[in-house]
């Protein structure tokens, strides 16, 4: 990667999304090809973007795959609509989606418990046109308090996303003071001190942010770590960020968690696209 030498990769944990490389296999192939790459880790999006209760078949399907894969999950959204597509969440949805989310809350953290996941992410949703946003925000801040204590009684923390305004025009939450402060309204509202911000490098580069005093700032709030490069939201090293030094910032910082790769392939399959990062930090954890 690009940044500090020598590299920091090997000092870090790394987790693979199952939702955004691999996809040239079918879901229940990836955990498998992702310990055939060397990874003990992955997280996943909500599998499910049709259903937010999928048939139980299903659930123990994946959950199968997982397992005799030998990876843990360490990551795992809450349903949040069509992703990747249009959605950006369900949550803040009046109507049929936030009832959706709502009927999803209770299947994802047992799902996510069954496996030992620590961390259940609930993406907020974008703007509706009519829609008043301090209704939207009442009703996200609702569901946000259900989705905690469901993380809650499972173990696990839930995390807030920040997004990237170019690719999400409509989903409010596009800075990082943004994120944190909806991770501190529900602490205060659940008194459970289990929200956590969710700091993905790429979504806080394409804002304009200055990543490091993000990192100073908020380091300490943050649950989940993701990174992607920029321009092109490539693989580290495609593209400018210094992500080494990003991320030895972040240990710095007493950041311990995962961090997640979140990049788009740029056509490689399998292990190649991984080529950038040594085996030993595959397989950390």
């Amino acid at each position: 990667m690009p940044g500090s030498e020598p590299s920091t990769a090997s000092e870090q944990r790394f987790d693979v999304n199952l939702s955004i490389l691999f996809t040239e296999l079918p879901l229940l192939e990836r955990p498998a090809a992702a310990a055939a790459a060397g990874f003990g880790a992955v997280e996943l999006w909500w599998p499910w973007v049709d259903s937010a209760t999928p048939e139980q078949s299903a659930l123990d399907a994946l959950r199968k795959a997982i397992e005799d894969a030998g990876v843990r999950l360490i990551g795992l959204n809450f349903y949040a609509g069509q992703l990747p597509g249009p959605d950006r969440g369900a949550l803040s949805i009046p109507g049929a989606e936030s009832e959706r989310f709502r009927a999803n809350v209770d299947v994802a953290a047992d799902f996510a418990g069954s496996l030992g996941c620590g961390a259940l992410n609930a993406l907020y949703g974008n703007r509706v046109e009519g829609v008043d946003p301090a209704e939207q925000d009442a009703l996200a801040l609702e569901n946000l308090v259900l989705a905690a204590r469901a993380a809650d009684r499972i173990g696990a923390v839930l995390l807030i996303e920040t997004l990237n305004a170019p690719e999400s025009p409509r989903y409010p939450l596009v800075s990082a003071p943004a994120g944190v402060g909806v991770v501190d309204r529900v602490n205060e509202a659940t008194g459970l001190d289990n929200a956590r911000f969710l700091m993905d490098l790429y979504h806080l580069s394409m804002n304009g942010e200055d990543l490091p005093r993000v990192i100073e700032r908020y380091a300490s709030k943050t649950g989940h770590v993701q990174i992607a490069d920029n321009p092109g939201r490539g693989a580290p090293g495609t593209g400018t960020l210094p992500l080494d030094d990003l991320l030895a910032q972040l240990r710095k910082a007493g950041y311990e968690g995962w961090v997640g790769l979140e990049y788009k392939p740029g056509g490689r399959t399998g292990a190649e696209a991984f080529a950038w990062l040594p085996a030993e930090a595959r397989a950390a954890g």
